[in-house]
């Protein structure tokens, strides 16, 4: 037990340091801006950039717009599906999979085929369309988080006795899913919202080739024309995103224990 414990406590320090130095590392070097000592000054030139604003910014409204539609759209097929139609779970599971294994800029290149300057669709040739273009596209690749968020928090739940309570009541589909299958799975929700968050702020492709002012093509830009900002901005990014994971674990303590129940 002994040899174990020391192998097993080995292995997790190697670990900790393949992830750590490297870390550890960039946030020394975003302190030398300043020639001969340590300071902020990198961090103070990336946040008084008016474009590290903008970009994030605009990133932060994107992500939001991405959660909503990625709510609307997860929520009630997960529901359904757990609730009348539990065969179609492996084909529609396999289906969220797919932008796990479809790269990004497939799906940029799709759009710019079908809705380029030829489109039947107007409205998509402008920023506005081309920002809901984004929106959908990122939906698409949190697809594979947000279902399975939703469907872990939809086993926690006894989904048929409460929908045949609320329709004992009179409630309608719509008053069901918002007013007592949403706030039960509200945790679930909510951690497949900032997994969401996380995968819009930091993604590159799909902004780049639509041209759109997002964070990840600034950091790209920096990084190919700067030396220590782009040091600064991956220690930002890096909290973000892990700040992101803290809220999901802290959200992840008051989720229901109840058991699983068949339905």
């Amino acid at each position: 037990m002994k040899t174990g414990r020391f192998w097993a406590w080995l292995t997790f320090a190697i670990g900790m340091a393949y992830f750590f130095i490297p870390l550890i590392a960039t946030f020394e070097f975003s302190l030398r801006m300043k020639r001969g000592e340590y300071s902020f000054e990198a961090y103070r030139v990336v946040l008084g950039d008016p474009r590290f604003q903008e970009t994030f910014g605009y990133s932060v409204i994107v992500a939001v717009f991405t959660i909503i539609l990625g709510v609307l759209l997860v929520v009630p097929t997960a529901y359904w599906i757990r609730l009348r139609l539990p065969q179609l779970r492996p084909v529609v599971e396999f289906i969220t999979l797919l932008p796990l294994v479809i790269p990004a800029i497939v799906i940029v290149f799709g759009y710019i085929r079908m809705y380029g300057s030829n489109s039947p669709l107007p409205f998509l040739g402008t920023a506005r369309g081309t920002d809901a273009l984004l929106v959908i596209g990122y939906a698409t690749l949190a697809l594979p988080y947000m279902y399975r968020a939703v469907d872990t928090g939809l086993r926690t739940i006894d989904v048929r006795t409460l929908t045949e309570a609320a329709q004992i009541l009179g409630a309608g589909w719509t008053t069901i899913i918002a007013r007592i299958i949403l706030p039960n799975v509200l945790i679930a929700v909510l951690s497949g919202a900032f997994l969401t968050f996380a995968i819009v702020i930091g993604e590159f492709t799909l902004a780049s080739l639509l041209n759109r002012p997002a964070f990840g093509p600034y950091l790209q830009l920096m990084g190919a024309n700067r030396a220590y900002e782009p040091a600064a901005l991956a220690i930002i990014a890096f909290i973000i995103t892990w700040g992101c994971m803290s809220v999901i674990q802290v959200l992840a303590r008051f989720a229901p224990k109840s058991a699983n129940r068949p339905n």
